[in-house]
């Protein structure tokens, strides 16, 4: 049986793996908010369990074992999001806070009878895809709103959960998954967007918009 601590770090590893960032011990430090040291240790712990894969000085990566254990609390955190989202209305920018608390300590069954609660929803309210119950996924093609040119016209599919203080700002800009979104205009050199969403233009940087991913 894996800690809370374990699991948060397979989830991480996993999320790492999904925008094809390499696991390394000072990335997961920066993501998790701990020292360098500590992620040597937990990391070994893992690979002992055979649950990551690690090479020093390169990273560690998910075994079957791993992934399986990262999808299920993967499960867990995306369940209970829609769930105090939908049902509790707690603001989309609280919810991941609140989920990460409560995600551990739920039951798989509990969570999958909020699943079916809920009506068996595919994502979450930030528009990451919620694995089923079996472990299997569904994947979509995505692309960074910050790599489109002007003309571009998509429907918004995810947005980067991690800072609650991003999902407020993009929330009041309309960047919201299931949003219609419009490039009108790219500036050069890294420069901010124009986009058109619901009828009003709306201007955002290109590191924000690279926190936002569309229908490929």
């Amino acid at each position: 049986m894996t800690t809370s601590a374990a699991e948060d770090y397979l989830k991480t590893i996993y999320d790492m793996e999904q925008v094809g960032e390499r696991a390394t011990t000072s990335a997961l430090a920066a993501r998790l908010g701990v020292q360098p040291a500590s992620v040597t240790g937990m990391v070994k712990r893992l690979a002992e369990s055979e649950l990551v894969s690690y090479t020093p000085y390169e990273g560690a990566d998910l075994t079957s074992a791993g992934r399986r254990t990262a999808l299920s609390v993967a499960r867990h955190h995306r369940v209970v999001e829609r769930f105090l989202v939908d049902t509790l209305g707690v603001p989309w920018d609280e919810a991941h806070v609140e989920a990460h608390r409560l995600e551990h300590a739920l039951s798989d069954a509990l969570v999958d009878r909020l699943d079916a609660l809920l009506g068996h929803p595919a994502t979450c309210p930030h528009g990451s895809p919620i694995p089923a119950a079996d472990g299997q996924i569904a994947t979509t093609r995505t692309v960074p709103l910050a790599e489109l040119p002007a003309g571009y016209r998509g429907i918004i599919a995810e947005v980067d959960d991690e800072d609650a203080a991003f999902l407020r700002y993009v929330g009041e800009l309309g960047l919201i998954p299931g949003a219609a979104v419009e490039v009108v205009a790219v500036a050069p050199f890294d420069g901010p967007l124009t986009l058109r969403i619901a009828g009003q233009e709306q201007v955002i940087g290109s590191r924000a918009a690279g926190q936002v991913w569309m229908h490929g």
